[in-house]
């Protein structure tokens, strides 16, 4: 059996020196480009190994004002006026919070600021998983519940979507949400793939289960290990539009 691979080996990483779009510091950050995932992701999306592991530098963040975005350089106008915000330059004074967390979350607030609701609902899950990590189940019961409120607030949402907002009320313990909202999506006829992790998503729900499950085991042998020759991440795609292939949608 070959030896899993460093983290570090699925993953491009160079450093440079970059200007802040909101307060212009320069700053040495690392630019970050995923490689393949080897494994299959959960079932809320978040990749499989070895870009599992590379969380720490998918975000990059300013030094002096807590900007932070997966370009620094790049900032929307109305950035600078959620960094500036006391709820901002809160969160990153909050020791309770875990690090790498709070870089997410700062990230989300960006995002909420600028109406880009899914998206920082995608940040806030992001620091979900890094309480998930730290084996901090409050912390990431409760950032679950504001990922899936923000979802719910922006445009209407698509099959992808709602499955991630089922896995998260799961994983939050809100099992009557939950089983309502896999009920509806399986009524709405998604496409098989979908189906099938809602399915599984229902028996774990019956069973009270918040534990963490892979794709791979809602779907059928010839998806479930994704080969990274034949599926690999093209330039330019990113994570979600790799999974999308992976699924068949």
């Amino acid at each position: 059996m070959s030896q899993p691979r460093p983290a570090n080996s699925s993953a491009s990483v160079a450093s440079r020196d970059a200007v802040c779009g909101v307060c212009g510091t320069e700053s040495r950050q690392s630019a970050f480009r995923p490689g393949a995932p080897e494994q299959a992701p959960d079932l809320d999306l978040r990749p499989g190994q070895p870009v599992r592991a590379t969380m720490p530098r998918w975000l990059q963040q300013c030094p002096h004002c807590g900007y932070a975005a997966p370009d620094i350089t790049q900032a929307h106008p109305a950035a600078a006026q959620a960094v500036g915000a006391a709820n901002f330059r809160a969160l990153l004074n909050d020791a309770s919070h875990p690090p790498l967390a709070r870089r997410f979350l700062a990230w989300a607030l960006v995002l909420e600021e600028t109406g880009a609701l899914h998206a920082a609902a995608e940040a806030t899950l992001h620091a979900a998983w890094t309480a998930d990590d730290l084996g901090k189940a409050d912390l990431a019961r409760s950032w679950r519940m504001e990922a899936v409120a923000m979802w719910r607030s922006g445009p209407p949402l698509d099959a992808e979507q709602k499955v991630r907002v089922v896995d998260a009320l799961r994983r939050a313990e809100e099992w009557t949400d939950a089983a309502h909202t896999a009920r509806t999506l399986l009524r709405e006829d998604p496409p098989e793939a979908v189906a099938q992790v809602l399915l599984l998503e229902l028996r774990l729900i019956e069973a009270e289960d918040t534990t963490r499950h892979s794709v791979a085991t809602a779907l059928p042998p010839p998806l479930r290990l994704p080969r990274p020759p034949q599926r690999s991440i093209k330039r330019g795609e990113g994570l979600r539009g790799w999974i999308k292939r992976l699924l068949g949608r």
